[in-house]
């Protein structure tokens, strides 16, 4: 069975978490709660170095972060995505959309 471990990492302006293993429908339901919990107060920062697999589940959760943080006047940042990762999020079409970042020091409200 596939598995997914997150920590937590809080910054300045923003919640970090570190992603590692697949993200997909039997692993994502811990990460879909902390991205909407957070998302409406702070950044978030999905650290996706470790991801083995994101599957259409967790490409959902990404668009949705994305979303629900323009509406909150928050964002919700992709940092160093993996190549399975990045892969997946390029197939939506909306890979530009996303905020892609190399580090924390890039975070920013504006």
């Amino acid at each position: 069975m596939d598995q997914l471990t997150l920590r937590e990492k809080v910054g300045v302006n923003y919640m970090l978490l570190e992603l590692t293993g697949a993200v997909n429908s039997y692993t994502s339901s811990d990460l879909q709660e902390k991205v909407y919990s957070y998302i409406v107060d702070t950044n978030v920062v999905l650290d996706m170095e470790q991801v083995t697999q994101l599957d259409s589940s967790g490409v959902g959760i990404v668009i949705a972060g994305h979303n629900s943080g323009e509406e909150n006047k928050t964002k919700l940042f992709v940092m160093n995505p993996s190549e399975a990762a990045r892969r997946s999020l390029e197939r939506t079409g909306f890979f530009d959309m996303f905020n892609v970042i190399h580090s924390v020091t890039e975070v920013s409200d504006d």
